[in-house]
């Protein structure tokens, strides 16, 4: 990496939607506070957009749709990718890298899934690429695991990590609403998208949380090594059953060392005790919980998306970046020593709790048990109350001990094909039973 002498860092913005508008508007409004933390001037050469835009406040001749020729420009230092998705930021990405420029991005899908060629590329290159922003918005957790806890040994972190299905779940807790009627208001406040998909079927927290465990345990975690399931079948009967549990219902993404030494990594809705700290985590906050060795439990919660919040971690790491490039020197790259392998997830174990509705007749209870006990999981605690309507049935909410997946979703086919369960079978995971 070359320094820079005494010129200004010149930074190319990729992206103006509502974060990177927000970045240029602090990079405009705060340079002079920004060239005493770096020690150089930083100036916005160029903006690049898809489409033509007009934004309040930023001159209209920075912006350009010409994004390739924009990354490769002599005059940039330093490239910020918010356009998000993997094509064309991958492409757009790399061709910075190749051009000798540092990368600061808020892609948690394309570091999820291409994480490792981008970080050979700028090792190769002798550049930076920095991601706070990629993972729960404002909160610092990138740096705490990629530095400060660099010297000790994480065991686990486990966390709340997408703001959209938080919100929904608080609301179907707090207010006693459906799913549905959930999702539509945090569609009108602006905390879903039209298209819900990536938040609620969990594939937004399997990327970071593929991220995460990357770093946590020093290897390389992609988004398909994730275990992941979404909120989209959680009912208002499993809210009130995790409720009678002194529980909460939340989308968790879970990273482990399993006893083997290999890592488990998984995104699912997991019935919470309200004791746990993550249980406290209200309406579009974001949470992570670490542990390890020396430290013991951290945890670290905040805005996990928005404008001005994730500009906040987007610049921080401009900042960073900027200033090792006024030294000559570029920060830590990626640290994957480590190749432990990924856990096979039928063997992850955890508590689950099991709502099914069956016939109300003599032994099927029994013969629930009986399937239960040859597959080696263990009932802790059975629930059941009668249902109206013309048929005789009855709901059962049974919580099991601690037991691999595998032997659970077992447990599940085999009372499915038995006659005696009525439509589905509704499993969660209880954390910390």
């Amino acid at each position: 990496m070359m320094t820079l002498g005494d010129a200004p860092v010149r930074v190319a913005l990729l992206g103006c939607g509502v974060v990177g508008s927000q970045v240029a508007r602090i990079l405009l409004a705060q340079a002079d506070d920004l060239r005493a933390r770096v020690g150089r001037p930083l100036e916005l050469a160029g903006i690049g957009v898809r489409r033509e835009v007009e934004r309040p406040g930023i001159d209209a001749s920075l912006f350009t749709q010409d994004l390739a020729a924009l990354v490769e420009r002599d005059d940039v230092d330093l490239v910020i990718e918010l356009i998000g998705g993997i094509s064309p930021a991958r492409e757009l990405v790399l061709a910075a890298i190749g051009a000798g420029k540092s990368v600061v991005s808020a892609n948690k899908a394309l570091l999820a899934q291409h994480g490792a060629e981008i970080f050979e590329a700028a090792a190769a290159a002798d550049v930076d690429v920095y991601y706070e922003a990629a993972v729960a918005g404002a909160i610092p957790i990138i740096r705490p695991l990629r530095e400060s806890l660099v010297g000790d040994e994480v065991t686990a972190v486990k966390g709340i990590v997408n703001g959209t299905t938080n919100y929904i779940l608080d609301q179907m807790h707090t207010q006693g609403v459906t799913f549905a009627d959930a999702l539509a208001d945090a569609q009108r406040l602006g905390y879903a998208e039209a298209d819900p998909t990536a938040d609620v079927e969990g594939h937004d927290a399997a990327a970071k949380a593929a991220i995460l465990a990357s770093l946590a345990f020093h290897t390389r975690v992609t988004l398909s090594d994730v275990a992941c399931e979404g909120i989209s079948s959680v009912t208002a009967e499993d809210v009130q059953a995790a409720e009678s549990m002194r529980c909460v219902i939340k989308l968790l993404a879970q990273c482990s060392v399993s006893p083997d030494g290999t890592v488990a990594v998984g995104v699912h809705p997991t019935m919470v005790p309200v004791e746990h700290p993550l249980a406290g985590i209200r309406g579009a906050y974001n949470a992570v919980f670490i542990e390890s060795v020396n430290a013991g439990r951290l945890m670290f919660m905040g805005p996990g998306a928005g404008g001005s919040p994730t500009a906040s971690a987007v610049l921080g790491d401009v900042v960073t970046a900027a200033r090792n490039r006024v030294r000559g020197v570029p920060g830590h790259g990626e640290s994957a020593y480590s190749r432990p392998g990924i856990t096979d997830p039928a063997t992850v174990v955890s508590a689950y709790y099991l709502a099914l509705t069956v016939r109300d007749e003599p032994g099927v209870l029994s013969r629930v048990a009986d399937a239960m006990a040859r597959r080696g999981v263990s009932i802790a605690a059975v629930r059941q109350e009668q249902t109206t309507g013309e048929d005789a049935s009855a709901r059962l909410g049974i919580t099991t001990h601690r037991a691999p997946d595998g032997s659970v979703r077992a447990v599940v086919d085999e009372l499915r094909e038995g006659g005696d369960v009525l439509g589905d079978v509704r499993v969660l995971r209880v954390e910390g039973a």
